[in-house]
């Protein structure tokens, strides 16, 4: 049985930047309730709480398991693989872990910004595109980087880059 209720999913950047061409992923919010790993009596992990190593803090509920905040908010991409060696309920690489009271508080900018740069990683920003009149595309990146797809040409289309390093 799983620890996650499913909030939501959306489509965001691969790779964290949205222009033309780009690629999109799937992310989807996975919220923990209150009650697991709650201390309060009743709840089933009275001095224990086996999700401590990769959630935030267990919280108070009420008799009924019930708080005003869910546990947590855990954000995955599709694809990321769930169970590791710690718990079969941790998943590998969450793009971003948020109390619920934070994801309560979170605006949606803020939000996109966070997942954003997570699936960016340390890949640079894209900054700008220039569509030349005879055809192809310049991507701009902040480091100096620019990626260069030239128009089709028989069929076949090419791309190169150049600049301070590789993308």
């Amino acid at each position: 049985m799983s620890i996650y209720a499913t909030l939501w999913t959306l489509k965001f950047p691969k790779d964290g930047d949205e222009y033309l061409g780009c690629e999109w992923i799937k992310v989807t919010a996975q919220g923990v309730p209150a009650h697991i790993g709650s201390p309060t009596p009743g709840c089933g992990y009275e001095g224990r709480d086996p999700y401590a190593a990769f959630l935030p803090p267990p919280v108070e509920t009420d008799e009924d398991g019930e708080a005003e905040y869910m546990r947590a908010v855990v954000f995955v991409a599709e694809g990321t693989r769930k169970g590791t060696r710690r718990s079969g309920q941790e998943y590998e690489y969450p793009l971003l872990v948020l109390t619920g009271k934070d994801y309560a508080a979170i605006t949606f900018e803020e939000l996109h910004t966070r997942l954003c740069n997570a699936l960016r990683g340390s890949k640079p920003r894209v900054i700008a595109q220039y569509l030349p009149p005879g055809g192809g595309m310049r991507t701009f990146f902040e480091d100096g980087t620019i990626k260069e797809e030239e128009g089709k040409k028989e069929g076949n289309q090419r791309s190169r880059e150049r600049g301070n390093g590789a993308r």
